[in-house]
Parts: C-alpha cells; sequence; structure tokens
C-alpha cells in the first residue's frame, strides 16, 4: 500500500474516531430528554459511519477514471434533485430549510451530492477543453454555469454554506487548472460581492452578518449562539473540562453535536484537543495535495485537487464560524459532526482519493546519457571489431536510458 493511502486511511480513521466520542458526548442530554436513550443519536451515527466505510472501500476498488463517464448524469441528476427538493410535498422542510428528499430516517441530502458531481464534472471539462491553443471561456463557461445552477438552488433551500464550499471547489479547480490568476483573482472578488449581497437579502442573514461583527452586543438573540460557543471554548482552557463533562451541551449551546460540535471539544478536551483536530485536517490536506501531485494524469489531478479543497473548505467554514472569526453559516465539521448524507458522501470521496493514490505515478528517473558508441551491446560492438570481426560497424551514436 503506497504511504499516501496509509496517511489519508489514518488521518480519516482518527477524525471519525473523534467524531464517534464526540458526537456521544455532545448529543446524550438530547438523546435522553427527546428519545429517553442518551445512545440514540450515538447509535444512528455508528450507522451511518458503518455504511460510509463500506461505500468508501468498494469506492477505493473502482478505477477513478470510471467517475469520468458519470459526469455529466451525475451532474443532470444533481440539478433534478436539488428541484425535487423545493417541489412542496417532495422536500422535507426541518428548521425553515427544505433540504431533503424522503421521509424518517430514510432521507437523503441532495446538496451534498451536488459538491461530488461539481468536483468530477469540473475536472471531466477542465481536463479535455484546457491545453495548449485553447482558449478559457469554453473551458470555464461551463464549470461556472454548473456552479451557478447549483448554487441558486440551494441557496433557494436556503443553504448559504453549502452553496460557498461548491464555490471553493470551483475556485480549486480552476487554480488547479492553471486558469490565469487574473481570472481567478476576479471570481473571487465577485464571489465575495455575490456573498455579501445575498447575505444582507434576508433578514436572518443580515442578523448573523451583525452579530459576527460584534455577537456581544446580540447574545440575547441573533449572537446568542456564538457567544455560548466562545464560552465553552474559554472554560475549556488548556486541557479541557473532561470528556463527558461539557455544560453547553446541557441546553445552553443550540446544535451541539452538528454544526458546533468543535465548541464542545473545545470545552472538554481544551486548547490542546482543538488543536490537535486542526493538525488533522492541516495534514489531510497535505496528504490530499500531494495525492494530486502525483496524480498518474490530469483529470486524477484534478479531481484530487477538488475534493481536498472541498473538504478543507468545509472544515474551515465549519471551525471558522465556531470561533467567531467567520459567520454561521450552518455547515457540519467532516467526519466529526454527526449526520448522514454529509458523512456518507465525504467518505465516498475519501475512496476516490484512495484510489487515485493508489495508481499514484511512479516517479520517472533523470535520463542518464552515456558515453558515444556506447550501449547495452556497446562493448560487445567494439570488441568484435577490435577482433576484426566481418560483421558491420555499428553507428556511433548517443543513447538515453530510463527517460522514455
Amino acid at each position: 500500500m503506497a504511504a499516501n493511502q496509509v496517511l489519508l486511511s489514518a488521518l480519516v480513521a482518527v477524525l471519525c474516531v473523534i467524531g464517534l466520542v464526540m458526537v456521544l458526548s455532545a448529543s446524550s442530554v438530547d438523546s435522553l430528554s427527546q428519545y429517553g436513550s442518551p445512545w440514540y443519536v450515538f447509535e444512528r451515527q455508528v450507522l451511518w459511519v458503518a455504511i460510509g466505510v463500506v461505500l468508501l472501500l468498494v469506492v477505493a476498488r473502482v478505477d477513478y477514471r470510471s467517475w469520468r463517464r458519470l459526469a455529466g448524469p451525475l451532474m443532470v441528476a444533481c440539478v433534478v434533485l436539488l428541484v425535487a427538493v423545493l417541489v412542496p410535498g417532495l422536500g422535507a422542510t426541518v428548521g425553515g430549510s427544505s433540504r431533503w428528499l424522503g421521509a424518517g430516517p430514510l432521507r437523503i441530502q441532495p446538496s451534498e451530492l451536488a459538491k461530488l458531481a461539481l468536483v468530477v464534472f469540473g475536472a471531466d471539462v477542465l481536463t479535455r477543453r484546457v491545453g495548449p491553443g485553447l482558449r478559457w471561456a469554453p473551458a470555464v463557461r461551463p464549470v461556472l454555469i454548473a456552479f451557478g445552477v447549483c448554487a441558486v438552488l440551494i441557496l433557494k433551500q436556503p443553504d448559504m454554506g453549502t452553496a460557498m464550499i461548491l464555490g471553493c471547489i470551483t475556485l480549486g479547480l480552476l487554480w488547479a487548472a492553471g486558469v490565469p490568476g487574473r481570472l481567478v483573482g476576479a471570481l473571487v472578488g465577485l464571489a465575495a460581492a455575490g456573498s455579501f449581497v445575498v447575505a444582507l437579502a434576508r433578514p436572518y442573514r443580515r442578523a448573523r452578518l451583525l452579530s459576527f461583527l460584534d455577537p456581544w452586543a446580540h447574545r440575547h438573540n441573533s449572537g446568542y449562539q456564538i457567544v455560548q460557543s466562545l464560552v465553552g471554548f474559554a472554560n475549556g482552557h488548556l486541557f479541557g473540562v473532561g470528556l463527558g463533562a461539557s455544560r453547553a451541551k446541557w441546553g445552553f449551546l443550540p446544535n451541539a453535536h452538528t454544526d458546533f460540535i468543535f465548541s464542545i471539544i473545545g470545552e472538554e478536551l481544551g486548547l490542546v484537543g482543538s488543536l490537535l483536530v486542526v493538525a488533522l485536517f492541516a495534514a489531510l490536506t497535505l496528504v490530499g495535495l500531494r495525492i494530486a501531485a502525483r496524480a498518474p494524469d490530469r483529470f486524477s489531478s484534478l479531481l484530487s485537487t477538488g475534493i481536498t479543497c472541498w473538504l478543507t473548505g468545509q472544515a474551515v467554514l465549519n471551525m471558522g464560524a465556531v470561533i467567531g472569526l467567520l459567520p454561521v453559516t450552518g455547515v457540519p465539521m467532516p467526519f466529526v459532526s454527526y449526520g448522514g448524507s454529509s458523512l456518507v458522501i465525504d467518505l465516498l470521496a475519501v475512496g476516490i482519493l484512495l484510489n487515485i493514490a493508489r495508481q499514484e505515478a511512479s516517479p520517472v528517473p533523470a535520463p542518464v546519457r552515456l558515453p558515444v558508441g556506447e550501449d547495452e551491446e556497446g562493448g560487445l560492438a567494439r570488441r568484435g571489431q577490435a577482433a576484426g570481426g566481418s560483421g558491420p560497424a555499428r553507428p556511433r551514436r548517443a543513447r538515453v536510458v530510463g527517460g522514455c
């Protein structure tokens, strides 16, 4: 097994174990009060992890090139599902957001599938349409259109956090494909301006933005959640109050086992535990980029880059919101937060990375130029000539060994 495969598998396994432990700790109070058992949410998380791991193992054995044939159909299916979510009677509404299809425990979140669809579609288009002598517009346009359609439909749910993750994926793909820096910079500026306009368009988003700027001034309403999160971190100090001893999970911090699980980590495991989680995601990013750099072809390199930008961007958005450096967007922490569709799709994406790492290109040895007239049979040829052999003399030429 390649070193990158081992590192990636180990990092994801550690993050999933941390997630299971912290979901049990953060959800025990809510599970007991709502379902009569402190194990209810934890047992469901174990189920989702098991499903995700099975998918990871299966996908890791499927040649990554197979995903390229699914790029178009996967994107079309994803758009259809995103539209279906918005149809009354089809989409399941929870907490004012219509993001799910299905009923009861059997529900899927198409916006999570949109991340995978955009990565595969963008990598395929940029592989086919970017190259020497080709213009940028035909390559960039379909990727931006796919992003725009998905982002608009997701914002209608509403789910601004996932739309921002799609933006991270798109920009990462364009940058890795070699799109000129000025164009990428212009797109970043447009994305920032668009995000600001979208944030101000809805009253609840505007309230979140204002509470982000000064959460303590809005601690009794829109800033309550972030203030409670910061209080949890403050209580954790260096080594935390102890595993399972969080006070915030006793009804003070909403969404403690989902979007704000990083705050529970900070309270129970302290600064040391928080930095450990940050270090694990930083290592995951480096391994993902290393897989992309050693990928066997351009498509797999872009696919690895897109998945890495997706997981890293989501982790940064989650942790940034929890510690008050970014506005609250409601995205879960990959592999750690409680969730079904998000966790399963994240593990599926890791399976694709593992398959690419398994087929990574072996280092090409530097060309070795032998002295003129010498090759594998050069010595025998010269000996034949010196002995007066009747065979024709070999042409004296240079030969490159190991550089094909």
